[in-house]
């Protein structure tokens, strides 16, 4: 599978660390962003294991040369994840108690796309111009809106809840995983970006970025338009073009 792939994280303008970890791997044809929760040394460790430790699965898998049944091994990338955390934080580093990670993979195998998330992380498809969010928020204002409690065409909604997650990665021994496939066309996007962009910069805007601008310019577009927007959190952002 053939990918164009552009990535960056950015600190944003509001605080004093990055708890926000990337991966661009084009020989695995493996990226993810994770945002890490827990407070300021919590989040970085909790992102940059994760991503570490579903990078070290997915590699060890592929590396058996057996055929891969990639939505068994995503689950089971994010679950070690998930138990790693949780062990170092109860058990290794106690003042790390409570650390978790939200965490989007997209992964490229045989001709589809593979996403699995947890948390408000998210992913979307760019195609003939159009946005589409392909992951599912697991925060309390999505599942307000979900049960009708909520409008979320109301002003006002996007702060009920906003930054509280229901689901993460290592606040708990085991994480239920949300996974998706899609045959892949030539010339569709992905975008993978923490909760810096989406929190921040509408899919509208979102939307208009990628058809004014040049792909592999838009990542420090969007980096640029979430610290317009007052860049409160850290900003994470991958482009994946299929080819």
């Amino acid at each position: 599978m053939l990918l164009d792939v552009w990535g960056q994280t950015d600190v944003g303008l509001k605080r004093d660390n990055n708890q926000d970890s990337i991966l661009v791997d084009k020989k695995l044809s493996l990226f993810i962003v994770a945002d890490g929760m827990g407070g300021h040394r919590g989040g970085e460790v909790a992102s940059a294991m994760a991503v570490e430790t579903v990078r070290d699965v997915m590699e060890e898998q592929i590396e058996t040369g057996q055929k891969l049944v990639p939505r068994d091994v995503l689950k089971m990338a994010y679950r070690e994840a998930s138990r790693r955390i949780f062990h170092k934080s109860n058990h290794e580093r106690t003042e790390l108690m409570g650390m978790g990670t939200t965490m989007v993979v997209a992964y490229g195998y045989d001709g589809k796309m593979f996403v699995a998330n947890v948390g408000d992380s998210r992913a979307y498809l760019y195609k003939e111009n159009n946005l589409w969010q392909i992951t599912e928020d697991h925060s309390l204002i999505n599942e307000a809106i979900r049960a009708g409690t909520v409008d979320p065409n109301r002003p006002d909604s996007s702060l009920v809840g906003r930054n509280v997650i229901t689901r993460s990665v290592g606040f708990e021994e085991d994480v239920e995983v949300d996974v998706i496939e899609r045959e892949v066309v030539p010339g569709e996007i992905y975008l993978l970006c923490s909760d810096g962009l989406s929190g921040l910069v509408s899919n509208e805007q979102i939307a208009e970025i990628f058809r004014k601008n040049h792909i592999g310019s838009t990542v420090g577009k969007f980096i640029d338009e979430a610290k317009k927007a007052g860049g409160d959190d850290n900003v994470s952002v991958i482009v994946i073009k299929v080819n």
